[in-house]
């Protein structure tokens, strides 16, 4: 897989989502309990990325936010979000992302994360993570006294899981809140050294891997493994970030 591909997966759905927002987004509410949105936009481009994957790659598996998986059973599957972070660009926020993630026999070999809003686009590719062409690297930080963290909203975390990410806010050295996948790419470009989350699906986190990793980075779920048991996920700069977070985690 090339970098090639996935800009052009990139052009295409902005070019989508673009027409959306000028023609006036409204969210819809898909969650039985709450307030999970949904909007043309997400729904526009996920259609245009499955078309153009359908038609270079037809024996490819897909799988989405929004609509059903083709080929389940394919050994390479494609995992689409098309607008991460519906809430921030329903809020005129710069921190919703288009992801992509393909998978070969259950193992995470390229993503994308792409942020159209700051004309950033960070793809995954062949153990190397590219920012609009060149290559980046984590901060390298090894020590959560050093750390910069980040969860997307604290409010989402009860009980021992509160107070777990509780541990490790108290630990690091700055805490920065609401940045979605934005927090990854950072992690990705030394800006974040740790981002820890629960409760994400699939398609949040199969775009997320690659990048991370490819930036020399590491991200696995809370108890060291990489079951991502209940969508808790943590990323970090280093493996030694990593597991120093997963000690207060556990």
């Amino acid at each position: 897989m090339n970098r090639a591909f996935f800009e052009q997966l990139s052009a295409a759905a902005r070019d989508v989502i673009a027409r959306e927002i000028a023609a006036g987004l409204v969210g819809e509410n898909k969650a039985l309990a709450g307030f999970d949105p949904v909007t043309a936009a997400d729904r526009a481009a996920e259609r245009e990325l499955r078309a153009l994957i359908e038609r270079a790659y037809p024996d490819h598996g897909i799988s989405g936010e929004e609509f059903p998986t083709v080929r389940p059973d394919a050994r390479l599957r494609w995992s689409l979000d098309p607008v991460d972070g519906t809430r921030a660009l329903l809020c005129g926020l710069p921190s919703w992302a288009i992801l992509v993630g393909l998978i070969e026999d259950g193992h995470h070999i390229a993503g994308m994360i792409d942020l159209p809003a700051i004309d950033e686009t960070l793809i995954a590719v062949d153990g190397t993570t590219w920012r609009n062409g060149a290559p980046v690297r984590t901060s390298g930080c090894t020590e959560l006294a050093a750390a910069r963290f980040s969860t997307t909203d604290p409010f989402l975390f009860s009980g021992d899981e509160a107070r777990a990410v509780k541990r490790v806010r108290r630990s690091v050295r700055l805490t920065r809140f609401g940045l979605d996948a934005m927090a990854y790419a950072r992690i990705a470009t030394g800006g974040i050294d740790l981002a820890v989350e629960n409760s994400l699906h699939p398609h949040d986190y199969d775009a997320l891997i690659p990048v991370v990793r490819g930036a020399g980075g590491h991200i696995g779920d809370w108890s060291g493994g990489s079951a991502f048991d209940g969508g808790r996920v943590v990323a970090a700069a280093t493996r030694e970030l990593y597991e120093a977070a997963v000690a207060l985690l556990a």
